[in-house]
């Protein structure tokens, strides 16, 4: 394995190369599971997001969070320090066949990231999402409400420091004494 290479550890062995000299639009690149991943700062996210729409990345599939509550090993590149939570985009590039990924340290004391609605519309519901289920607000979103949860639910589900809520399943004839 070269120098400049990480293994991480995890259950599926999936290896991450993290290139010190590699650079697109400003910001690291690496490669996982054969995949261009971009790290761009949250203030670099636009700026970033709006070249690479020029160069083609004209659609984005995707975009979640990620919640590192705990300290665990993660494959970044040395300039980029991990953060709380991690915004992640897939866009695509039709003409030349391509996906690339970006992942966005979040810190959980500013959980806030810029919309990127206005450069894909399409990301419009994944950012509610990504809000509904961690937390994360996207700054100039045209509507920051709910999408999954009831308006009047507290907390963000897939938080990890969010209580594990339980509510009671109710069967037929529950409570009576069956006999054989």
């Amino acid at each position: 394995m070269a120098e400049d290479e990480v293994t991480p550890s995890g259950p599926d062995d999936a290896r991450e190369n993290v290139h010190e000299s590699e650079w697109k639009h400003g910001v690291p690149l690496t490669e996982s599971l054969g995949q261009p991943v971009l790290h761009p700062r949250r203030e670099q996210l636009l700026e970033v997001l709006s070249a690479l729409a020029d160069d083609g990345y004209g659609m984005c599939l995707d975009l979640t969070g990620v919640d590192y509550l705990l300290p665990v090993e993660r494959q970044l590149p040395p300039d980029v320090t991990p953060e709380r939570f991690e915004v992640v985009i897939t866009l695509i590039d039709h003409q030349r066949r391509e996906r690339l990924r970006l992942r966005v340290q979040v810190p959980g004391a500013d959980p806030t990231c810029p919309s990127i609605v206005s450069l894909y519309a399409g990301a419009e519901a994944h950012e509610r999402e990504t809000y509904d289920m961690f937390g994360i607000e996207f700054d100039g979103h045209p509507d920051p409400s709910r999408i999954l949860m009831p308006e009047d639910w507290e907390g963000h589900p897939l938080r990890k420091d969010d209580g594990v809520g339980a509510i009671p399943v109710q069967f037929k004839g529950a409570g009576r004494e069956v006999r054989p």
